[in-house]
């Protein structure tokens, strides 16, 4: 099963070099990587151009960004990856062995960058939570097989949570294989407003969503906290970093 990783950039010039040597060995065993810009302003498809094999352009939003790189698509197993994640030797083996075994999707676990000591608790919450509901959040590195991606009409084109949406929708078909090998998400934006009062954010957030707030307001309350990555937060790690999903 040829694999196809699709990483939605906006502005990321700073990130998106780190991930791509990391995905290295990966493409030169066969994976294609397709990098889909939103817009970008500071010369990251130009940086990522000889390291991916397909540069795409897209309306800016990560939803939109992700299933334009899925249409784009070669490969029977698509896996979504932001910018400032780093990946560690094996989750592509382990991913396609989860698939070979009849996984239809699933998730890894996921460490954040960060040193402080809330950051070790909103991991293991979002581990513990995701293996106990079946949800996954995009810092996992959400994978899906082509098929499955393609009944379900691929993510949800939302403002926020589209992510939480696409599991929900996936999980009625089958449940995740739960992958304990961890992705390292960034925690910058956890640190940029402080751990704790972005917990209680994203807690407010996904209860929002629960409680059926349009998902354009609680972006726009999510902006609003995070003025520094308002203009980038449909495409890298918004508040998936958070522990409260």
């Amino acid at each position: 099963m040829r694999l196809t990783i699709i990483i939605p950039v906006l502005n990321e010039t700073e990130t998106i070099g780190t991930l791509l040597a990391d995905l290295a060995p990966l493409r030169a065993a066969g994976a294609e990587v397709i990098l889909v810009d939103g817009g970008s302003s500071d010369g990251t498809p130009q940086r990522a151009a000889a390291l991916v094999d397909r540069v795409l352009q897209a309306p800016k939003g990560r939803a939109v960004q992700m299933n334009a790189g899925a249409k784009a698509a070669a490969g029977d197993v698509f896996w979504f990856l932001h910018a400032d994640t780093r990946v560690p030797a094996g989750a592509a083996a382990a991913l396609q062995a989860a698939c070979a075994a009849g996984a239809r999707w699933g998730r890894f676990d996921v460490r954040l960058s960060g040193r402080h000591p809330l950051l070790r608790l909103v991991e293991r919450g979002m581990n513990i939570r995701s293996r106990l509901t079946g949800i996954a959040t995009g810092d996992q590195g959400i994978f899906v097989t082509r098929a499955a991606f393609e009944q379900v009409g691929g993510f949800p084109e939302l403002a926020l949570m589209e992510d939480i949406t696409l599991s929900a929708t996936l999980r009625r078909l089958a449940p995740p294989a739960c992958l304990r090998l961890a992705l390292v998400a960034s925690s910058r934006r956890w640190e940029a407003q402080g751990v704790l009062r972005t917990i209680l954010l994203m807690w407010r957030l996904r209860l929002g969503y629960a409680l059926g707030v349009d998902p354009v307001r609680l972006a726009h309350r999510y902006d609003r906290a995070h003025p520094r990555y308002a203009g980038r937060r449909s495409a890298a790690g918004r508040g998936d970093a958070a522990g409260a999903r």
